[in-house]
């Protein structure tokens, strides 16, 4: 059975798209088959992997709005393990859009079901709000990764994303479950990084991934070659953290 994970904060810049990017190719290099969906209008995961994609298809929106067959639109990459559904701005209409529909909530999960069923982990990429897309998102998978940024103001908005899942389960997926709290950005050079990560802790408990995502030149400079972290500096101490994580994962999986 697949494992359907979304990346949620609604906060920007926490590390939510470079996590997912980058769990998807360290899941995808562990040969374990993976399918990212870029479910952001900013198409930053999109662009984050660029220099691997083959012959790249349709995208999330006519799928979900256009209704293209799901299958038409997935795009292979280099990797074996890895297939993508890309995003583009078009996107950003598809808020709108999907206020008409009918079941509006479960039109992500009634667009990708068909799929799903082929990889062991699908990833979703949330946009930075929370919105019908991220709605969808949380309405379809089975837990949530909350990447959180170790710098100031790092808790703020976490009340209402909390909020918001706990109505999904309450009226739209029961079964939905906060996968882990991930600490990105972490510089244990500043005091700062580690008062947040305490405060993080313990509001989050036994929720927070062991591993954390330290600030790494590399992992910044990996998306405008188009490549994640991994394929661009193997070394890199972003490589490695990844790569923990894919075990940590794959680990509270069994």
């Amino acid at each position: 059975m697949s494992r359907i994970i979304s990346l949620t904060n609604q906060k920007g810049g926490v590390g939510k798209t470079t996590t997912s990017v980058n769990l998807s190719v360290s899941l995808a290099v562990s040969e374990v088959k993976t399918l990212l969906v870029d479910l952001d209008p900013q198409s930053n995961a999109t662009t984050g992997i660029e220099e691997l994609l083959v012959a790249p298809n349709g995208n999330i929106y006519d799928a979900l709005i256009r209704g293209t067959a799901v299958q038409d639109v997935i795009t292979k990459t280099k990797l074996d393990y890895l297939d993508i559904i890309t995003s583009t701005n078009d996107l950003v209409g598809a808020e709108v859009e999907l206020v008409g529909l009918m079941a509006r909530e479960f039109q992500l999960e009634k667009t990708l079901k068909q799929v799903s069923k082929k990889y062991d982990y699908v990833l979703i990429d949330c946009p930075p709000s929370l919105g019908l897309l991220t709605l969808n998102a949380l309405t379809y998978c089975h837990s949530v990764i909350i990447p959180i940024q170790c710098e100031y103001y790092a808790l703020e908005g976490l009340g209402q994303l909390l909020n918001t899942i706990r109505l999904v389960q309450k009226n739209l997926n029961p079964k939905l479950v906060i996968e882990g709290v991930l600490l990105t950005m972490y510089d244990g050079r500043l005091n700062l990084s580690k008062q947040v990560a305490d405060e993080v802790r313990s509001f989050f408990k036994d929720k927070i991934f062991k591993t954390v995502i330290h600030r790494n030149v590399r992992l910044s400079e990996a998306p405008s070659f188009g490549k994640p972290v991994l394929l661009y500096d193997a070394n890199s101490t972003g490589a490695q953290n990844y790569m923990s994580l894919v075990e940590e994962i794959l680990n509270n999986g069994n």
